[in-house]
């Protein structure tokens, strides 16, 4: 993965992170708030039809305003100018609170109105069921000095309530949170996975770079041994300087596939394109691969459509390429590689194909084909040698030429590769003047 791609999915996240947080945390604020308000809406409410009743049940009147007083936020004072019944409070509060749904403990003083002195407390549960005769007394509820007749209510478990009124949205909020630690864990381990595979890649370029000089020195040395007349004439050296030879163009091959690699992913490879007639440019590839296929009991088939087949592109890489499709059918096409290599034209395009009918490709595989250094598992057999850089390689020159490529398969059927590659107008020469 490249750096401006980690870079960009790094600034994204964050700042998705930190406008869903923003909004997590927005959502539980005001969710809390609303609550509250709820519960102070229900308390008034609630004190205010005991303070109605009791002023009913007095024969007497309301207040004109300041009826119910906030003290603080789980604590209120009545004001009804009228005396109190201590069982008759008891019983009307609890009748309003179960009529709001509010169902939280309470406790409630009256207050002696000649020493303004908490004359009475105890602490209920919000039930219209008989409560028990022995009551809990309420903890000390401060008076108001300004006020004759009143009583107080204070909820002690209000925060509690409130609590549990949030579950869903502090379950939410622990999922996102989660979901958060789980990204920046992500984030960690892809950096650091991007790290290793930054010192692993400068590893391998250096390692091939250096191997540049040996190989040169082995291909000098092996050209040296081939051209003596002493080792042409002793068949036994000159199968060894041949086989110098052969080895340095096979670890050369292998050096010079990892270094496009790097310059493919590092952006920095060129393509030169110019007028190139296929049909011009296949001979030499097919004669080698010809004589590979028969050295294995196989052979190549041509069915390349007749004409000129003009295309613009890079020589050296639509080689490269093509090269690599063969190389693969001789190497999977099975113990006697039947090769195929055709196209037909279709309009202005022309679609070539590379077919072997070698074992095939699982389904699941064919779809990681074009990864770098992918290859089809075969157990513990190890009988293709190779690194997985080819089709990486030709999918990637493909893609910066603007061709298509892919591959059709069935295991026991053979493997066929497609590409499809935009024709140029051949030129018609011009017509002679007759004088």
């Amino acid at each position: 993965m490249q750096q401006y791609i980690i870079n960009r999915v790094i600034f994204l996240g964050v700042f998705a992170i930190i406008g869903i947080v923003g909004m997590q945390t927005y959502w539980v604020a005001t969710t809390w708030h609303l609550n509250d308000t709820e519960f102070r809406q229900k308390a008034q409410l609630a004190l205010y039809g005991v303070a109605r009743q009791l002023a009913a049940a007095n024969n007497s009147d309301l207040p004109s305003q300041d009826i119910v007083r906030q003290q603080s936020s789980n604590y209120f004072i009545v004001n009804i100018e009228s005396e109190i019944n201590a069982l008759k409070l008891e019983e009307l509060m609890q009748k309003e609170l179960v009529n709001l749904s509010l169902d939280v403990p309470f406790e409630y003083a009256i207050f002696d109105c000649s020493s303004d002195r908490m004359a009475y407390g105890a602490r209920c549960e919000p039930t219209t069921e008989p409560q028990p005769e022995e009551i809990s007394k309420a903890s000390y509820l401060p008076p108001d000095e300004n006020l004759l007749y009143y009583f107080g209510v204070k909820f002690p478990e209000r925060t509690g309530y409130l609590w549990e009124k949030m579950q869903v949205v502090f379950f939410f909020t622990a999922v996102l949170l989660f979901t958060v630690t789980f990204f920046i864990f992500s984030m960690i381990v892809i950096l650091r996975q991007r790290r290793l595979a930054g010192m692993q890649k400068d590893f391998i370029d250096n390692m091939t770079h250096e191997f540049k000089t040996p190989l040169s020195t082995i291909r000098i040395a092996a050209g040296v041994f081939q051209r003596d007349e002493r080792i042409i004439a002793d068949d036994r050296l000159s199968r060894y300087a041949t086989l110098i030879h052969e080895q340095y163009e096979r670890l050369n091959n292998q050096v010079e596939k990892v270094l496009q690699i790097s310059r493919i992913e590092k952006g920095n490879f060129e393509i030169k394109k110019e007028r190139v007639d296929l049909k011009e440019l296949l001979p030499p590839l097919l004669g080698g691969i010809t004589v590979r296929a028969e050295d294995c009991g196989g052979e190549l088939h041509s069915r390349m459509p007749e004409g000129v087949l003009m295309l613009n592109a890079d020589p050296v890489h639509l080689s490269n390429i093509l090269h690599n499709l063969l190389d693969n059918a001789v190497k999977y096409g099975g113990n006697n590689p039947e090769i195929t290599i055709g196209g037909r034209r279709k309009g202005d395009q022309f679609y070539m194909y590379v077919a072997d009918e070698g074992p095939g490709i699982s389904k699941e595989h064919q779809d990681h084909l074009f990864e770098k250094f992918y290859r089809v598992p075969t157990g513990d057999v190890h009988d293709v040698k190779g690194f997985g850089l080819g089709l990486f390689y030709v999918y990637q020159i493909c893609r910066a030429h603007g061709w298509t490529i892919r591959v059709e398969s069935k295991e026991g059927e053979g493997t066929t590769f497609h590409l499809r590659m935009p024709l140029l107008a051949v030129d018609k020469p011009a017509a002679a003047n007759v004088g």
